[in-house]
């Protein structure tokens, strides 16, 4: 599958991964922790302290408002860009801004309108915010919202629009996202893809692949910092007739004109709506400097064999079930009774992953700064935690 990054095979070759491992000397990691939590909130790159510090004193500080004219309006989509090369997408097809929540309201109303189909299908085990606002958007339009697993869609010609994660957020599985956009296509429907725990670890190819319209966050496997703003791709030959239910100024044809009525703008600037938080995004795109020259197939490939060198060790020493499947993202999910309780303490012992109700423990790599021994160590301290 060109462009697909779904493995079914078990564990790639070892690869020389010596460039990702000097990475992890660009961010700020505390002596003696293992952070394996990079699928919730990544760990700072060291100089974006610095950068942001700059915008406040030079940028906000000095130059005062002339730095909206200076390179802040157009900083949504000249990050965008950058994000966009990460998610296999052409430059004009992907802004920055607002939330994950908003993002999906935007692209599942931007699917519906005019439609006249029935049903929007989400994918049952998606992250609750995509189903609350999903469930929203049918409300809104009268709709019917109805939850399926990826594996059995049961799409027809009913269906408007489907809206799934690429990589499931509670066990870490891998959606193949080729075969179920074709899988929409087939019966015409638009596809909605959530990328919020695979841009920044996955090679994904929007373009390639004719994905409808994608989201995602960025604080993640992105490394933007907490409650950096999201993104949307909504590709060229879409834009056109993609209408933003959140007529704001900033996505105005000509917003300073201060008119009236609403004109959106012809490109992907019309996804975009208040006022751009500046410091979070420009946090962001100091973030965004690690991955100028990161080769997203070997980052893959890293990955993989991080998360497999966990997962052997996890069930050599524990006994606990690996509940994650061979066609995965960066993420182990490990089923442990006492959930809540057993990461408390692997966290007290430096170890820090997250768990979701009731029994899952979950474990996030991000190859740009978690080594080979941190997985080892982790699953290590894990079997003295649970022995």
């Amino acid at each position: 599958m060109a462009g697909e990054a779904h493995p079914t095979r078990g564990v790639p070759r070892a690869v020389d991964c010596q460039e990702l491992r000097v990475k992890r000397e660009l961010f700020d990691i505390p002596e003696g922790v293992i952070y394996l939590d990079g699928n919730s909130l990544g760990a700072p790159p060291a100089h974006v302290a610095e950068r942001v510090h700059q915008v406040i004193t030079h940028q906000w500080g000095t130059r005062l408002i002339r730095s909206w004219s200076e390179g802040w309006w157009e900083a949504p989509q000249r990050i965008g860009d950058r994000i966009g090369r990460l998610i296999g997408a052409a430059a004009g097809q992907v802004v920055v801004g607002d939330s994950t929540s908003v993002n999906v309201f935007k692209a599942l109303m931007g699917a519906v309108k005019g439609t006249d189909r029935t049903e929007i299908v989400c994918d049952e085990s998606t992250f609750p915010t995509d189903g609350y606002i999903a469930q929203s958007v049918a409300s809104l339009t009268g709709l019917k919202i109805r939850a399926a697993h990826p594996s059995s869609l049961d799409l027809t010609s009913d269906t408007a629009v489907v809206l799934i994660n690429h990589v499931d957020y509670r066990t870490g599985a891998l959606n193949d996202m080729k075969a179920l956009t074709e899988q929409a296509h087939d019966v015409g429907a638009q596809v909605v893809w959530d990328l919020c725990h695979s841009a920044g670890v996955l090679p994904i190819e929007l373009d390639a692949l004719n994905v409808d319209f994608a989201i995602g966050c960025t604080y993640k496997f992105l490394n933007g910092g907490p409650g950096s703003p999201a993104f949307i791709y909504v590709p060229k030959h879409r834009q056109a007739t993609f209408e933003n239910p959140l007529s704001g100024w900033n996505g105005h044809r000509e917003p300073f004109a201060m008119e009236q009525s609403y004109e959106p703008d012809p490109g992907i600037v019309r996804a975009r709506v208040g006022t751009p938080d500046i410091l979070s995004m420009l946090a962001l795109d100091a973030a965004l400097d690690v991955w100028d020259d990161i080769d997203l197939a070997e980052l893959q490939r890293r990955g993989l064999k991080l998360t497999a060198l966990f997962r052997e060790h996890v069930e050599k020493l524990t006994g606990l079930e690996v509940i994650t499947p061979e066609a995965r993202g960066n993420q182990i999910s490990v089923r442990c009774p006492d959930a809540k309780a057993v990461m408390d303490r692997l966290i007290e012992k430096g170890v820090i992953g997250d768990h979701r109700p009731p029994d899952i423990l979950r474990f996030g790599f991000a190859p740009l700064y978690v080594t080979d021994e941190d997985a080892i160590r982790a699953a290590e301290v894990l079997a003295e935690v649970t022995r």
